[in-house]
């Protein structure tokens, strides 16, 4: 496969940072909101919108939208406050995306993070450049495993979606660029080998972007 663009997710994929975002999660839940839960639920529980955690673990009449936003916003200033001093890119990752660059492939992000955490995460690192496109959570209606977030990416890039492969950590996601017919490389940041087994269009599992196997794929 000779792909025309590659499309990021971002937490744990572009940075290493979703045992921060488990973390501060646990923390709202069991010392804020009082919810009782296990860390190990905690992170099953971590894909989609913020919102959408709620709606699993609360249903939808026992907060109002506002109350889920200020939750919402706690906790990723939470998030935010620890992981700012270990903010940085995977490692590799910068040189994989200068080299991408320089073979012409189009790049996107498509992430269910918030344009909160977004804009956290660019404004601080220099990558905004290296993409065309950049779809948040507040852009799509319902997250990944829907394939709506990278459809809309391929869409903007204007690349056939079986002209793309996906860079994910989560199975979720991958799971999304398969319902989108999209290939995947998963980066081993935050699950296992193992929790992929049932998804079959993985082309790679790497730990970092220094992978020398990427190559292949820039050819």
């Amino acid at each position: 496969m000779q792909p025309k663009a590659f499309l990021f997710d971002m937490n744990g994929t572009m940075i290493d940072d979703m045992h921060y975002h488990e973390k501060a999660w646990f923390d709202i839940l069991n010392n804020q909101i009082g919810y009782p839960i296990s860390m190990a639920d905690t992170k099953k529980q971590m894909y989609g919108k913020n919102e959408e955690l709620f709606e699993r673990l609360f249903g939808t009449e026992k907060y109002t939208n506002e109350e889920v936003a200020a939750w919402s916003l706690m906790k990723e200033k939470k998030y935010q406050q620890v992981f700012l001093p270990h903010l940085q890119l995977i490692k590799g990752l910068n040189h994989f995306l200068e080299k991408a660059q320089q073979h012409k492939i189009a790049m996107a992000i498509g992430t269910a993070a918030s344009p909160f955490n977004v804009n956290f995460v660019l404004d601080n690192l220099p990558v905004k450049k290296y993409f065309d496109a950049i779809i948040t959570a507040d852009d799509v209606a319902t997250s990944k495993p829907n394939p709506e977030v990278f459809t809309k990416c391929a869409d903007i890039l204007q690349v056939s979606y079986n002209d793309c492969i996906v860079f994910e950590d989560s199975p979720k996601g991958v799971q999304a660029a398969l319902n989108a017919g999209m290939k995947a490389v998963v980066i081993l940041s935050y699950h296992q080998q193992y929790e992929f087994d049932h998804l079959d269009n993985i082309v790679l599992f790497i730990n970092d972007y220094t992978d020398a196997r990427l190559n292949d794929l820039l050819l």
